[in-house]
């Protein structure tokens, strides 16, 4: 009997544990509380709006923001002349793929197409319950376009500690949040100043100058030649990818490159394919991993750039190996919209590809070898900027992900 008590006194003592987060801020000890979404707010459905309420430009008459289901821009869909919904609420997309996702609102708006608002019944920090019920798994069973009411919401249970520490967790994961988009902003300014630079470049409105007289290995006073137009079947060879049966895949083989291996113009080994066979094309450093042929046109064309650890891989039949000397110079080329506008042209009418005779006819504006060094060493050095930035992203977002995990019930 003794082990028995022994043994529920265990038990209560883990249920207690879990009343409180693993990580919080240290002057805050009492125990969460678990309460349903309907007791702590009032949850009710947006509804229609008329035309004439509607407007896609905010000015002195249409200034409250129109929200529905969607996830994009937080589920901004345009202004109003109107509004039904006070500042300080939640909101939760009822409808559709992106079913569950809040969205704190502290300002007036207008919301619509079945968008759930969650208006407090008491004092409660609005950001705190937007990091909680994201982090809900919702389960909605559904034959046809999943759909989340309100009575279905209303009976979720959440744990929510003080008001005074649900402002400090909140405060402290949107100052993350905001880090997030410092970082994802300055990344989309540095890719837009690359995709700029790049159409000056290879447009050749800009054009980079020897270095100063007395520079080691600059021609002295003389300007880079004119540019020289060339197909790259001339400076370079298309080389094929390799076709393979089901029967050829193995768990422990060659790998093989595939589309879905390339991902924002580098290599991304996830779901890998490999295959038992006696030949294939092997990849060499510097060749150009380029994708001829894709079930969306978007995709034909991207490409990747060969490192030495890469060597020796396999690709597939949807591939093609670009292989030259200029390549460091023609993988920038490649990200270049004039390059993109190219490839799009040459797309097959009923079939998303484009065929390596169709690739070898580009016609592409060579520079001397040591203007192409400059032109690649500088895109090389954006890259790297965004490259850098990419990682700072994933890490903050890694850390948010950790600290939602710890800093909730």
């Amino acid at each position: 009997m003794n082990n028995l008590f022994k043994m529920e006194a265990e038990i209560l003592q883990k249920v207690k544990i879990k009343t409180v987060p693993k990580l919080r801020f240290k002057e805050f000890t009492a125990e969460w509380s678990e309460k349903k979404l309907g007791k702590v707010f009032q949850i009710n459905a947006g509804g229609d709006i008329k035309k004439e309420n509607i407007s896609p430009y905010k000015n002195e008459k249409f200034q409250y923001p129109i929200y529905a289901n969607a996830e994009k821009d937080k589920g901004f869909y345009g202004y109003s002349n109107i509004y039904t919904v006070e500042a300080g609420t939640i909101t939760v997309a009822g409808r559709g793929v992106n079913i569950g996702i809040a969205h704190a609102r502290n300002h007036q708006f207008y919301p619509i197409v079945r968008l759930l608002v969650l208006k407090p019944k008491n004092k409660e920090n609005i950001y705190f319950f937007e990091f909680a019920i994201n982090r809900i798994n919702w389960f909605v069973e559904s034959t046809g376009v999943p759909q989340l009411t309100a009575p279905q919401l209303a009976g979720y249970k959440i744990s929510l500690p003080s008001n005074a520490e649900q402002q400090k967790i909140a405060s402290f994961l949107s100052a993350v949040d905001k880090k997030i988009q410092q970082l994802t902003r300055k990344k989309a300014l540095l890719e837009t100043y690359k995709k700029g630079v790049m159409q000056k470049l290879f447009s050749q409105e800009v054009r980079f100058k020897p270095a100063l007289k007395g520079v080691e290995g600059e021609e002295d006073g003389k300007e880079y030649p004119e540019w020289e137009r060339k197909r790259l079947g001339e400076v370079g060879k298309i080389v094929s990818g390799l076709t393979y049966s089901p029967k050829d895949i193995v768990e422990d083989g060659t790998l093989v490159l595939r589309s879905s291996n390339v991902q924002n113009r580098r290599l991304h080994f996830n779901d890998n394919v490999y295959v038992n066979v006696e030949s294939y094309n092997p990849v060499k450093e510097n060749d150009i991993l380029i994708c001829v042929r894709n079930g969306s046109k978007r995709l034909i064309g991207k490409n990747a750039i060969i490192n030495k650890h890469d060597e020796g891989l396999a690709f597939g039949a949807f591939m093609t190996i670009y292989r030259s000397s200029f390549n460091l110079f023609l993988f920038h080329y490649f990200d270049s919209p004039i390059y993109k506008k190219e490839v799009h042209r040459n797309l097959g009418a009923t079939i998303n590809s484009i065929n390596g005779g169709d690739l070898k006819k580009f016609n592409v504006p060579f520079p001397s070898e040591k203007e192409q060094q400059k032109i690649a060493d500088f895109l090389s050095a954006l890259d790297k900027k965004i490259e850098a930035v990419s990682h700072q992203i994933e890490k903050t977002q890694s850390f948010k992900k950790g600290l939602l995990q710890q800093m909730f019930v």
